[in-house]
Formats: structure tokens, sequence, C-alpha cells
């Protein structure tokens, strides 16, 4: 390796390590708990665009213009899109910028910039595509996205409402574009499983809104039609009663501009659903005329931050008494103490913002309980019942929501057969530690892990099981919600192996992740892959644990060296603490990139944390 072990116990380490720590302690609210910030996107700009200006372009004109000149600003040389600034082009993105700079344009005189990007982006897209085209368009679409329609069938009604594929009244627009069954949302919520609706937390939205706008311009004269018609109100009552009440589905920018473009695209630009959507719209734009993919991140960089800040067991010295306990009582706030009126959920988990619009899910869920039970070891006392009792809540929400092969999916159990009811190594294990974080505060009866709960137990042995069985043969584990561009299946291996192996010490795992490091102590998505601060610094803490804790004294001493070469490639790349460029690692729904300010930081004090505890 490029550096020993001498480093960790040098000036230069120790200086970059308080000076990490400040600049997180720094990114606090006013209210002690950590926000973060989401990168910009194109696509959420474009689809933000495409919903004012069919609501009523002159009222927002504004606020169209301000992000048209962003999307110009951030197109690539190439003409095409990426899901962030620092991202590669892809399709769906620039489909979707396109057709809303085109929808602007129309009407307007050539020779502005606007028109200049918007033919860069046509030439881009015929290569890319084979023609504009709607056939073209939506074949192109399909090899991306396969069977999975919750993202294509969107796309697809975007450019119609722009008028790329023709007049968006004619029902042959419309002909390309596959008709979502909205009727289905009219049947009970707990039927949505006999339907393989279980992912209703995404997909119920667009499902009404999209599939009644093509219904109503193309309505056609088969069997279904009149039960269609009779869907209609129910699922629009369905429509706003499960919206938030800041109005932004999920927080998710694209998701409740698909809604709102849909609604205006049908004549009911005034619908209580579509007004709601345009305040969360219109609250959402950036000063520099942007959207993020999702408003915040809020709970889960606030466990992260905790859990960084925690990781070399100093967290009384980093957060006082006080701080500490404005962060619990933040955290206690954010868990779901009733069945979630938007998907059914049931009490005890948290979601990943403290906005109205998310949602529990089973990483977060995790992580809060891990964060709680860290506060509570730096008060070096008893637990507080209520914060015992939040703990169990969630332990006992992870052990229901477990799947039948162990594994824990994010948001429903279900069957794998979609991305959210599919298993994941990496929120396994998270699960894991939440239960190890809490094991040193259970006695006898009291246990939040042993004894009184045997579906905990046999929910940690299972998923324990899994996660041998979900091993790749080279060692490694993919994650759902974490991916690299780099990659060539663009997956994050280093990022599903460092989690699982942070959490079980798994030997050919911790090889794997010592295999992945280059010479100079970078790690990426994957061996060979260009190294980033976030790959890195988890790669160094999960290796930190394995030198710490390892049975093995030869693995502890390869870790060892590792850390430090580690430790010394993030010196260089973060100027010894004080700079954190962020990578587009993030998944969000439907395999939209993106970058969180707070990732690179974070991941490095725990990296840096973890480190400082190994012997010189």
């Amino acid at each position: 390796m490029a550096s020993s072990p001498s480093i960790l116990a040098s000036d230069a380490f120790h200086a970059a390590r308080r000076a990490a720590v400040a600049a997180l302690l720094d990114r606090r609210t006013a209210a002690g708990h950590w926000i973060g910030r989401l990168s910009s996107s194109a696509l959420s700009t474009a689809t933000a665009i495409n919903a004012l200006r069919l609501v009523d372009s002159s009222a927002h004109a504004a606020r169209i213009e301000a992000g048209v000149q962003w999307l110009v600003a951030t197109q690539l040389a190439d003409g095409s899109w990426g899901d962030t600034v620092a991202s590669k082009g892809n399709l769906s993105t620039t489909l979707l910028c396109w057709a809303a700079l085109g929808a602007v344009a129309d009407g307007r005189t050539s020779g502005d910039g606007m028109t200049a990007a918007f033919e860069r982006a046509t030439a881009w897209i015929r290569e890319n595509a084979g023609s504009l085209e709607p056939t073209a368009i939506a074949t192109a679409l399909a090899a991306i996205y396969g069977r999975d329609r919750t993202f294509s069938v969107p796309i697809l009604t975007h450019i119609a409402l722009c008028g790329r594929f023709g007049d968006p009244r004619a029902a042959e627009t419309w002909r390309f574009i596959p008709q979502l069954p909205f009727e289905l949302a009219a049947l009970p919520q707990a039927w949505f499983r006999l339907v393989n609706m279980q992912v209703v937390s995404y997909a119920l939205p667009a499902l009404i809104a999209i599939g009644q706008v093509r219904h109503a311009a193309a309505p056609g004269w088969g069997v279904l039609k009149p039960i269609r018609d009779a869907a209609r109100e129910p699922t629009l009552r369905t429509l706003a009663a499960i919206q938030p009440d800041n109005g932004g589905y999920l927080e998710a920018t694209p998701l409740t501009s698909f809604v709102t473009m849909s609604l205006a695209g049908m004549g009911l630009a005034t619908h209580t659903v579509a007004r709601e959507g345009v305040a969360f719209l219109t609250q959402s734009q950036r000063l520099d005329g942007s959207w993020p993919i999702d408003t915040n991140l809020a709970t889960w960089v606030t466990t992260q931050s905790v859990a960084a800040l925690a990781a070399g067991g100093r967290l009384a010295e980093h957060l006082g008494r006080r701080e500490r306990e404005a962060i619990r009582r933040w955290l206690l706030g954010q868990q779901w103490n009733r069945v979630h009126p938007y998907t059914g959920a049931a009490a005890g988990g948290w979601a990943w913002t403290d906005l109205p619009g998310g949602v529990p899910d089973a990483d977060d869920t995790s992580g809060a309980v891990v964060a709680l039970a860290q506060l509570e070891a730096a008060e070096a006392c008893v637990p507080a019942d209520e914060v015992r009792q939040a703990a169990d809540a969630g332990l006992d929400w992870l052990a229901k929501l477990a799947n039948r092969d162990g594994g824990l999916p994010t948001f429903c159990r279900g069957w794998g057969r979609l991305p959210f009811d599919t298993s994941c190594p990496d929120i396994t294990a998270h699960a894991l530690r939440a239960a190890e974080c809490w094991s040193p505060f259970a006695t006898g009866a009291e246990s939040l892990n042993r004894g009184e709960a045997p579906s905990r137990q046999r929910m940690l042995a299972s998923a324990r099981r899994y996660l041998l069985n979900a091993q790749s043969a080279d060692g490694s584990w993919c994650p759902l919600w974490f991916g690299n561009e780099h990659h060539v299946a663009q997956a994050n291996p280093t990022y599903g192996t460092a989690r699982v192996v942070l959490a079980t010490l798994d030997r050919r795992g911790a090889e794997w992740l010592l295999a992945s490091m280059g010479a100079d102590g970078g790690v990426g998505g994957g061996p060979g892959l260009t190294p980033s601060i976030e790959e890195t610094a988890l790669t160094v803490e999960a290796l930190a644990r394995v030198a710490a804790e390892s049975r093995d004294p030869t693995l502890r001493s390869r870790a060892t060296d590792a850390v430090a070469s580690g430790v010394a490639w993030l010196l260089e790349h973060t100027d010894a603490g004080t700079r954190f460029p962020a990578a587009p690692i993030g998944l969000y729904f439907a395999q939209l990139w993106y970058d969180e300010e707070l990732y690179p930081l974070a991941f490095t004090v725990a990296a840096l944390e973890r480190a400082a505890q190994l012997p010189d």
C-alpha cells in the first residue's frame, strides 16, 4: 500500500480528523439536526417546467424561464443531460429536457440559447434513439426499463404533453403510450397485493394521473372503457386523499410534476391536487432556477452524521448533553406512531425526511434505531423508557418487514419481483447493526432483542443466512439504492460490501475490499474504477473495524495497512479534511442518479474517527 500505519499517529491525520468533525458539526441546523443538500436535477427541472407551463404559462413565466436558462447552462457538450451536473448524459433525462425546451420554444423566434440547446439535444436523440419518431423513442425506452412501466410511461406522457408526438389533444398522439390501469386504484388498499400493486408508495399517484390523461385523450372502445369512465371520480378522490399536506408526493419533484401535468393536460388545471402540486413546485424551486430530485434526506443524513461522530467512541466529546438531547427529541418526533395513510405501512418506522411526503422504509428505520442507541451510549446510563420503546417498535417493524428469504426490502414485504420489495444486502446488514447497537442495553426480560421477541430472533438468524446466500462468488454484495455510473452494470459493490462487512466482519467481504483498493489507497465503485471520497471512506471505515476486531491477526494487519493507505488518500483528496466534493453515487426511484453534499463529509468523518481508534 502507498502509506504505512504510522500516518494514523501523525499530527496531519489528527488535524484533518478534527477539521472534518468541525465541518460536519457546522452543517447542523439551528434546531441541532442535519438537512443536507441534494444535487439539482435536470430531470426534475424539465418536468417542473412542463407542469407549470401546462397549468398556467403566463402566471409562472418567470419560474419557467429560470428553469429553462438553468437547463441551457448545464447541457453537456454533446447535447445531452445527465441526472446531475456531474453525471454522464442519458436518454431518459435528455428526452425530458428536449421535450420541455421544445414546448417552451414553440412560438418563439429562433436563434436564442434555448433554441440552440433544443437543436443540439435533437441531434443527440436522433443518434442515440435512432430517430425522433414515437415508435423509435418508445422502443429505446423499453430497452432501458423492460417491463417496468413506472417511469417509461411517465416519460412518454411528458413528451406527448409537450407536443413532440403531435397534437396532445389528438387520440393518434397517444397510441404509442401504454394505458396504465388506473381503475385498479379504486380497489380497497388491502387488495393491492392481489393485483401486484404492493408498491403503492411510488406507483399510485402516477398510475392514477397518467392513466387518466391517457384515457381522457384516447379512451378506446373496449370493455374496459365504461369501467374506466366510472373509476375516474373515485380515483381522483383517492389521489387527493393520499396527497401530502404540502402537495409533494414523496417530496419528489418528478412524481409531483407528472401528476400535475397530467391533470392539467386533461383540463383539470384547477383541480385541488393540481393546485397543491403547483404550490409544492413553486416552493421547491431553487434560486438558480433548478429543482432537486427530492426536497431533503433530513432523517437519513442526521442518522448518518450521528453514526459518523460516534464511530470512534467519542460522541460525547463532539456533542454536548443538550445537543444530544435535541437530536434525540427530533428523531423521536420523526417516528411514525400510526399506520401511514399513504402506504398503509404499520406504525414504528421512520422515513428519509421530516416532511409530509416521506414514507417509512427499512434503511431509515435502522439508521434511527442505531442513532438512538449511540446517543444513549454517550449518556452512560439506562435509556429512558420512551427511547427504549421507540427502538423496540423500530426493531419490531423491521422484523415484520423481512421477506421469506430472510432479507429486508425497502418499503414492503413481497415476492422479490420489483425493486421496492426486493431484499437488499446493505439494508439487511443495517438492520443487524441496529439490533447489535442495542444489545449492550439488554438485560433479561427487558431485552430489546432477546428472549421476549422470538420473531426478532428469527429475523436476525434469517438475515445472516440471507447475507451468506446473497454474497457473490467474488465475496461482494451489491446494494439497490446506491450505484456507480462507471460500473459496467451501474452497480456499486463497494458500497454494499462495505456496509455488510461493517456489520458482520465477513472475511470474504473484507478480502474483496482489500483487493478493490488502488495502489494509492483510493477506492471506486468496484475494482479499477475511478476513486471517490465516498467509496474510499466507506471502505476505510469497514476495514478499520476489521483491523480492530477480526480474530485473524494476519487479516487485522493487512486491514490496518489498507486503512492507513486509504486515510492518506482521503487526507490528500479532501485537502486535509476541509473540502468534500460529492459524487453521484445515490440512486433514487427509477434508477435516477443524485449526489448529497453531506455524504462525502459524513462518510469521511466516520472513516477517520474509526481509524483513530487503531493502535499507532
